[in-house]
């Protein structure tokens, strides 16, 4: 390896406060759209940990939120199931 590659950092699961960024076309029910994939895939999903940030010029929201990620397994299933939804554009 390189001194220019670095590895991914390792996660342990379960991983508290794992953060996620779910970006897509503003409106008035995204943020309600995006919970509904979440609750999903994270049955004990807090509310109280999601913020929407409106773009500068309005035309895209960010849903940024935070669960206790249990594996690879369900990050994964979560971020198809966004990326599937026509309303989000990425997932980060």
């Amino acid at each position: 390896m390189s001194d220019k590659q670095q590895e991914a950092p390792k996660i342990e699961f379960p991983c508290p406060n794992y953060p996620i960024k779910a970006v897509g076309v503003g409106g008035h029910d995204f943020q309600s759209h995006v919970v509904e994939i979440i609750q999903i895939h994270v049955p004990d999903f807090d509310l109280e940990t999601v913020s929407v940030h409106d773009s500068r010029n309005g035309n895209f929201q960010s849903v940024r939120f935070k669960i206790t990620a249990q594996g690879v397994d369900q990050l994964k299933a979560l971020h198809e199931a966004l990326m599937k939804s026509d309303r989000v554009k990425m997932v980060i």
